[in-house]
């Protein structure tokens, strides 16, 4: 039954003004404003609603993993974008100066939206790839 259905991502923000010129401006993605909240399409046809909520909470995990060929590449070009990257130095999670995680799975590197949402670019290692 599900496997036949089209699925869609969909997360919360408290400011839908601020979320359209995120992901429309610095992310240059396709968006639409619609009467419910903020619509979105994304390489491979994927799709995702956002919508406002005025006791937004942001998740405290990713919501949103974009899949690039090169991390590196694609923190220097959202950096000159303004987006600011995540650091971490726990012992399970070391990021570097530029705030991404290498060697240990996946190379990847997080980054907030607005409204505080967890994003990240990843470069999933070779036998996860799709």
């Amino acid at each position: 039954m599900l496997q036949d259905s089209k699925a869609f991502f969909s997360f919360s923000v408290d400011d839908l003004n601020r979320a359209k010129e995120f992901y429309g401006d610095v992310l240059q993605l396709a968006v639409k404003m619609t009467p419910e909240g903020l619509s979105m399409e994304l390489a491979g046809g994927g799709k995702g609603f956002l919508y406002p909520k005025p006791n937004h909470q942001p998740a405290t995990f990713t919501v949103l993993n974009f899949q690039v060929a090169d991390v590196d590449a694609a923190v220097a070009e959202l950096k000159k974008r303004g987006v600011k990257f995540e650091h971490y130095d726990m012992p399970e999670l070391k990021t570097d100066e530029n705030g991404i995680a290498r060697g240990n799975g996946p190379t990847i590197a997080w980054f907030k939206d607005p409204a505080g949402n967890i994003l990240s670019v990843v470069t999933p290692p070779p036998t996860a790839r799709a």
